[in-house]
């Protein structure tokens, strides 16, 4: 168009305004992350996070152990053997057996006098021979006991010290007299029996202990029962 066609384009572009010029492409928006509130620890989680250094532990006193008399420490001491010794099979054998030799005495004897009083004085005779021969085999069987057990419960005791558990009334009054007579022998001042509570006994009665005491009442021989333990018969030789 040559000179006119250029004044032609400047006079539209003058009343046009012009054509603006392209914007350049905008960058995507980035993503934030959103911001995670403080954590508030609740107020027990706070105190146990807190470090061990400033927990005071209360500093705990020794402990002391009661003071316990000589003569009940020694009847502690020996109580379980004790009981064990009474319920070991050979020693509880032998007294089953003397009882069953017992309870056969008695009925012997029981059959003699029956058979006596019935006219039959041969046969009655021949019953109590027999009744004796259990007595003989049940004295045999409670002799081997007593003497077992006896040894089993004083392996350790000093001398002067006796220890009567597991035996009967007599055999306990026999054996504390033997104790007697060689602790005068040495010289001793006291002998001391122990002869234990009765908590062992048919209907939990001591029986020994009464028995001792009025065995020593015939013998003239003080005899206390030790303040510290019930089951220790204390017997004064001078």
């Amino acid at each position: 168009m040559g000179f006119f066609g250029n004044i032609f384009r400047a006079i539209v572009n003058l009343f046009s305004g012009g054509a603006a010029p392209p914007e350049p492409p905008k960058k995507p928006a980035q993503q934030q992350r959103p911001q995670r509130p403080p954590v508030q620890w609740p107020q027990d989680q706070r105190h146990h996070r807190q470090k061990t250094d400033d927990l005071k532990v209360p500093s705990k006193k020794p402990f002391e152990s009661p003071v316990v008399p000589q003569s009940r420490r020694e009847g502690e001491r020996h109580s379980d053997r004790n009981q064990i010794n009474q319920n070991n099979e050979h020693y509880v054998a032998l007294r089953a057996e003397a009882k069953r030799e017992g309870d056969l005495m008695a009925q012997c004897y029981q059959e003699s006098q029956e058979t006596y009083q019935q006219g039959h004085g041969a046969l009655a005779k021949v019953l109590s021979q027999k009744g004796g021969e259990h007595k003989r085999r049940m004295e045999r069987l409670n002799a081997e006991a007593s003497a077992w057990i006896f040894r089993e419960n004083n392996l350790d005791r000093e001398p002067g010290e006796v220890d009567l558990h597991g035996l009967y009334v007599k055999e306990a009054v026999m054996y504390a007299e033997n104790a007697i007579e060689e602790a005068q022998l040495r010289g001793d001042l006291e002998v001391r029996l122990i002869v234990g509570k009765g908590l062992h006994s048919d209907g939990r009665v001591a029986k020994i202990k009464p028995a001792l005491e009025e065995f020593m009442k015939r013998k003239n021989l003080p005899a206390d029962v030790d303040p510290d333990n019930g089951g220790l018969l204390i017997v004064r030789l001078r």
